[in-house]
C-alpha cells in the first residue's frame, strides 16, 4: 500500500510539472556548457518558431497578455492562501499546488525564451573581434561618438510613434543578415506597461514579456528615448537576453538608420554610457566640452524627467531583484551588464572588418 502511494506521488500526474522542471533545469546546465549547441538547436531553430507563434497570438489584443498572466497568478496565490486559512484545503495540498505552479512557470519561461541566456556571445555570433582595453582608443571612439551625436541632433516635434515603430522595424530588417536574425521571427507590436507609473518609480523604461512574446514600453518615456528603448526591447524579442547585447543591437540599428531621429536617440543614449565610464579620465572635462549645448540640455532633460518620478525604495528593490534574476541566469555582472555595451561598441568601432561586413550585408 505504501509502495503504491509512493509511486503515485513520484510518478503520478501531480508530479509531472516537477519532472518537467527538473528536465528543464538539466537542459539549462547542458546549454550553459555548450553555447554553440544552444545557438544552433534552440536560438536559431526552435526559438524563432516559438516567437512567431506566441507573437501571432498576442498581436490580436491591445493589452498585455503577460501582465494579465502575472495578475492572474497573483490572484490565484491569494485565493489559495484564503482557502488554507479557511481550512477549505489542506496545507500539504497548498504547498504542492504552489510548487506545481512555479514549476510550470519555470518550464514555460525557459522553453519560450529563457534558453537564449546560454547561447553564444555576441562576439562569436557576429564575428566581431574583441578589443583590448586601451585609453587612447577609448577616447578616440568617444570623440567620434560625440561628433556623430552632435551631427544627428534633431527635435522630436510632430513625430508619430507609429513612424518610429516602422523605422525601427525597417532597420532591423535591413541589418538582419549582419545581426544573424531569422527575420521576421514574429510580430513586434509595442504595448504599454499596465502599471507604467509604478515601473517609472523604479526607472524601468520597458521590458520584454517572454510568456507571450510581447514588447512593453513605459508610458512615461520621452520621445527622444522612444526609438532606442523600442529597439532594445525588439532585440529581446529576437532572442537577445543580455542587456548589454540588447543595448548594442539597439545602438547599431538606430545609429545606422537613415532616420536622424533614430540616430540621435541611439547616439545620445550611448554618450551617457561612455560618460559614466570615463569620469576617472583626466580628459573627461575636455570630452564634456565637446558635446554641444543642445545635446547637453537633452541629456539633463532626460535625467531630470526620471529623477522626478523615482522612488528610492522601489528603485533599490527593483534593482536588487533584477540583479538576482540576471545572476541566476548566469549573467555574472548582474545589473552592471547594462554598461557592458561600452565594450561591445569599442569592439565594433575598432574592427573595420566587422564594420564593412555590416555595410555589405545590409538589405537594399
Amino acid at each position: 500500500m505504501a509502495k503504491n502511494k509512493f509511486r503515485t506521488i513520484v510518478f503520478g500526474k501531480a508530479a509531472l510539472p516537477i519532472w518537467l522542471a527538473l528536465v528543464t533545469f538539466g537542459l539549462t546546465e547542458l546549454f550553459s556548457r555548450y553555447p554553440k549547441i544552444t545557438e544552433l538547436v534552440y536560438s536559431q531553430t526552435f526559438y524563432p518558431a516559438i516567437a512567431f507563434l506566441l507573437s501571432f497570438l498576442s498581436k490580436w489584443v491591445s493589452f498585455s497578455l503577460d501582465d494579465a498572466f502575472y495578475g492572474l497568478l497573483s490572484v490565484f496565490l491569494v485565493v489559495l492562501i484564503v482557502l488554507v486559512l479557511l481550512r477549505k484545503i489542506k496545507f500539504g495540498r497548498f504547498i504542492l499546488t504552489v510548487i506545481q505552479t512555479l514549476a510550470i512557470c519555470y518550464v514555460l519561461f525557459y522553453w519560450f525564451w529563457g534558453f537564449n541566456y546560454y547561447r553564444s556571445g555576441i562576439n562569436d555570433r557576429l564575428s566581431i573581434a574583441k578589443s583590448e582595453p586601451d585609453t587612447v582608443q577609448f577616447v578616440a571612439v568617444f570623440k567620434s561618438l560625440i561628433a556623430r551625436t552632435n551631427a544627428s541632433y534633431c527635435t522630436f516635434e510632430n513625430v508619430k510613434y507609429s513612424t518610429i515603430d516602422s523605422l525601427v522595424e525597417f532597420s532591423y530588417q535591413n541589418h538582419a543578415p549582419f545581426l544573424k536574425l531569422n527575420y521576421p521571427q514574429g510580430t513586434r507590436i509595442p504595448k504599454p506597461i499596465t502599471l507604467s507609473s509604478f515601473f517609472a518609480k523604479a526607472g524601468i523604461a520597458g521590458y520584454y514579456g517572454p510568456f507571450f512574446s510581447e514588447v512593453h514600453l513605459n508610458d512615461s518615456l520621452l520621445m527622444i528615448e522612444y526609438p532606442q528603448v523600442l529597439a532594445h526591447e525588439f532585440a529581446h524579442q529576437f532572442g537577445v537576453t543580455s542587456e548589454a547585447e540588447a543595448n548594442f543591437y539597439s545602438w547599431l540599428i538606430c545609429s545606422r538608420s537613415d532616420s536622424k531621429h533614430l540616430q540621435y536617440s541611439a547616439n545620445i543614449s550611448m554618450v551617457n554610457y561612455f560618460l559614466s565610464q570615463s569620469k576617472h579620465l583626466h580628459s573627461f572635462p575636455d570630452l564634456v566640452r565637446q558635446i554641444n549645448k543642445p545635446v547637453i540640455d537633452d541629456i539633463r532633460k532626460v535625467q531630470k524627467h526620471w529623477a522626478s518620478m523615482r522612488n528610492e525604495k522601489i528603485d533599490k528593490a527593483a534593482g536588487k531583484m533584477n540583479d538576482v534574476y540576471l545572476k541566476t541566469n548566469k549573467i555574472e555582472k548582474g545589473i552592471e551588464d547594462y554598461f557592458g555595451v561600452v565594450q561591445y561598441v569599442m569592439d565594433f568601432e575598432t574592427d573595420s572588418v566587422s564594420q564593412k561586413k555590416a555595410d555589405s550585408t545590409v538589405y537594399q
